[in-house]
């Protein structure tokens, strides 16, 4: 059985086969698109994820990312890099049952409010600090203000 979600008033839904990479991300980036202390996110890889109405639109909020979310009810959808393999997140929230995606990583953690307290024990890692990430964001050109 497909993983399904979509947003709060219908107009979008989808499904994954998958659940992978269910994390947080505490960027500012993930907060400001999601208006939260961070965004919870969890992916499959394109060939596995699908819009079972028409997709939504993006706002590209950089270069390299594009955010699907809903004009009319505001709600998030997700988050995917713009290259051909990379895997769609959707945000967790918007499954129809969030409980089937623990959080398994912290990400973006250099801009992690020092109030936000959960999930401590969790493996943590700043933007870029993989060097193939870092690699691929030192092009990254914000669109947000």
């Amino acid at each position: 059985m497909p993983h399904t979600g979509g947003c709060q008033c219908g107009q979008y839904r989808y499904e994954l086969d998958v659940l992978e990479k269910s994390h947080v991300c505490h960027c500012r980036m993930c907060q400001k698109a999601t208006g939260g202390l961070f965004a919870a996110l969890v992916g499959a890889p394109p060939a596995q994820f699908r819009w079972t109405t028409k997709p939504p639109p993006d706002y590209w909020s950089s270069n390299l990312a594009r955010r699907p979310f809903c004009p009319d009810c505001g709600t998030p959808l997700g988050f995917a890099y713009d290259h051909a393999d990379a895997r769609i997140y959707v945000t967790i929230g918007s499954l129809d049952h969030p409980e089937d995606a623990p959080v398994t990583i912290q990400f973006g953690t250099e801009s992690k409010l020092p109030y936000v307290q959960f999930c401590e024990g969790l493996p943590q890692e700043q933007t870029g600090e993989a060097p193939a990430a870092s690699e691929f964001l030192a092009g990254l050109v914000s669109r947000q203000s």
